[in-house]
Order: C-alpha cells, then sequence, then structure tokens
C-alpha cells in the first residue's frame, strides 16, 4: 500500500549498454560492492512510522532504507552519483551499489581507486569486502565479463542451459527475462524466440508445440556460443549491416580494428502482421530504419557504413518526391 501512494521518482538509472562501452580502453578494473546497500541510507524519523511491519513480537519500523520501496533504486543511485560526482567515467562507473573502478595503467587506477576511497569515505559508506575484487585484469559486472572486451556471465548462462521446459506462461516469461537481458549478443535474437513469445501472448491455453521446443533449445544454444563483444571506438567508422526477413529485420554494428571487424552489437526486431504484408524492398527499408534508430546513440552525427544485400534500395537515392510512410522513413 506505502507504494501505491508514494509519488514516483524518476531520477534516471544508467543504460547498462552504455554503461559497458564506457569500459573502453581500460586495463585495470577493481568492482566495489556495498555492504547492506540500502540499509546504510537512514530514512528521516518522521517517516519511519510509514514503514511499520507486525510480527508476533510487536510491532517494528525501519530506521534505515529498507528493500522493496518504489523509489529506493531511485534515492540510492542519486546518492551514489552525488557521492562520486566530479570523477570521470575513466575513473569510475556506479549502478547502484556496484561501483567499477578501471585504468589504462597500474598507477592510473591505483590513483582512482584512491579517489573513490576518499569519497566513500567521506560519505561514511562502508563496503562488502568479501564482494570486492582487486586489480584484476577481468572482472564480473552487471551480469557481464569485463576484459578487453565484454562477454556473457557464464553463471547466467548456465541458468538460461540449465533452464527447465517451462510449464506456465510465467515461467516463460521469467525464462525470456533472462534471456533478452543478453539479446545484444544473439544475432537474429526476436526471430528465434518469436514463437515463445508469441506464447506468451496467447489468450488460450498454454501449448507448447515443437516450434516452441526448438526456439526454446536454440535460445539456449545461441547464448552458450555468443561471441565477444568489442568496446565500439570513436576514432573509427561505424559499419552497419541490416537484413530482413517474412518474420523479423535484423542488424549487425562492428568497426574494422586492426585487420579484423569486430562486432559491438546485435539488434533485431519482430515484425508485426501489418509489417510482414510489405513487400520485400519495403520490409529491407524498415529494417535499416529500425536499426538506425536503435543505434542512434552510436551513430548520431557521425559518418558511418550502411551495408545492405538488397540491390533495390539503391532507387531510394534517385527518388525525387517520396510520399507517405517513405517520406517520412527517409
Amino acid at each position: 500500500k506505502l507504494n501505491k501512494i508514494t509519488k514516483k521518482d524518476s531520477y534516471p538509472l544508467p543504460r547498462i549498454d552504455d554503461t559497458l562501452d564506457a569500459l573502453n580502453g581500460s586495463q585495470w578494473f577493481t568492482t566495489l560492492d556495498l555492504k547492506g546497500g540500502y540499509w546504510q541510507i537512514e530514512i528521516r524519523p518522521e517517516d519511519r512510522e510509514k514503514t511499520a511491519f507486525t510480527t508476533g513480537q510487536g510491532l517494528w519500523q525501519f530506521k534505515v532504507m529498507p528493500f522493496g520501496l518504489c523509489n529506493a533504486p531511485a534515492t540510492f543511485e542519486r546518492l551514489m552519483e552525488t557521492v562520486l560526482r566530479g570523477l570521470s567515467s575513466e575513473a569510475c562507473l556506479v549502478y547502484l551499489d556496484d561501483i567499477i573502478i578501471v585504468g589504462r595503467t597500474f598507477e592510473e587506477h591505483l590513483n582512482n581507486l584512491r579517489k573513490v576511497f576518499q569519497r566513500l569515505q567521506k560519505a561514511n559508506l562502508k563496503l562488502n569486502l568479501k564482494k570486492c575484487r582487486f586489480f584484476q585484469k577481468e572482472v564480473t559486472y552487471l551480469g557481464h565479463v569485463i576484459s578487453a572486451g565484454v562477454k556473457t556471465d557464464p553463471e547466467k548462462i548456465k541458468a538460461v542451459v540449465d533452464w527447465p521446459r517451462p510449464e506456465t506462461v510465467h515461467d516463460l516469461r521469467s525464462f525470456l527475462g533472462l534471456c533478452t537481458y543478453y539479446r545484444r549478443f544473439v544475432k537474429n535474437f526476436s526471430t528465434i524466440a518469436r514463437p515463445l513469445h508469441k506464447l506468451t501472448e496467447a489468450k488460450s491455453n498454454f501449448n507448447w508445440t515443437e516450434e516452441c521446443e526448438k526456439s526454446f533449445n536454440s535460445l539456449k544454444q545461441a547464448l552458450t556460443s555468443s561471441p565477444i563483444l568489442t568496446y565500439p571506438r570513436t576514432d573509427k567508422d561505424f559499419i552497419l549491416d541490416t537484413d530482413a526477413s517474412n518474420e523479423g529485420i535484423g542488424a549487425v554494428l562492428s568497426q574494422n580494428i586492426g585487420n579484423e571487424e569486430r562486432v559491438i552489437a546485435y539488434f533485431s526486431k519482430s515484425l508485426g502482421k501489418p509489417e510482414r504484408n510489405y513487400c520485400v524492398t519495403r520490409k529491407e527499408l524498415l529494417a535499416i530504419v529500425k536499426s538506425i534508430e536503435h543505434f542512434h546513440h552510436y551513430l548520431y552525427g557521425r559518418k558511418f557504413l550502411l551495408r545492405t544485400d538488397h540491390a533495390s534500395l539503391r532507387w531510394l537515392l534517385n527518388f525525387k518526391e517520396p510520399e507517405g510512410q517513405i517520406a517520412r522513413w527517409i
């Protein structure tokens, strides 16, 4: 009931992909975990009664911020960003109670670590030493393994592989939620997962078909064989490859680094019923539009190479007065 009548705090959490991208160029890593997280934030005495609850031993109320309050994540993120304000992303990044300190050299890393410790000490914030990892070349952060590139966390992928066949829509949504967290690692994710998504939308009984079983196993296989993604570099041009099929659209964002073209992220989207009726050329154009929108934060204001295997799209370059939907897209 408390959450229902609470005025919501809209303070945003960082985008996880932006956080990971900011680690580009780092060679040394330290991850810190705050002890008790939310419990290090005191509640004003006049507000404590709002958290009251009853047990067999009497009436209790929280003196510190409990887990479960709708504004707790926003409050905690604001606190951490205030405490570490002024330290650039080349020094440290924070997502709630997870802090990662980076450095291009050991000396730079040590200096950054010292600055963060000074800030935390001044704010009287305590660390959970057992969960901290110091001076590493590879660390696990936000469900990813961070090193010279980014890859999925083997423990999380093991949970996907060991997941039993869903028996209910709730079970299936939980499975898809875990898989979707790593969709940037899987080419054509939406197309592979489409039968399962359709099952979550079905108004009839939960009917697990052979198509669902194939999709279920294909997702597991795709995640266990997912590649190491590279960090985007601002000194290199981006390459965007797009494609479309009857069921979905997809794209690969990459860059030429050294003598090799390396993948930064994958994108995919299932087509709705009206979109599946588009002609091939319109589907291919839709793939371009949606892919550019998805990777907007990489591509905006920059020149990039767009590659498509649909030669008919060239006529758009000579289309002097486009109309309707195509005019809006181009």
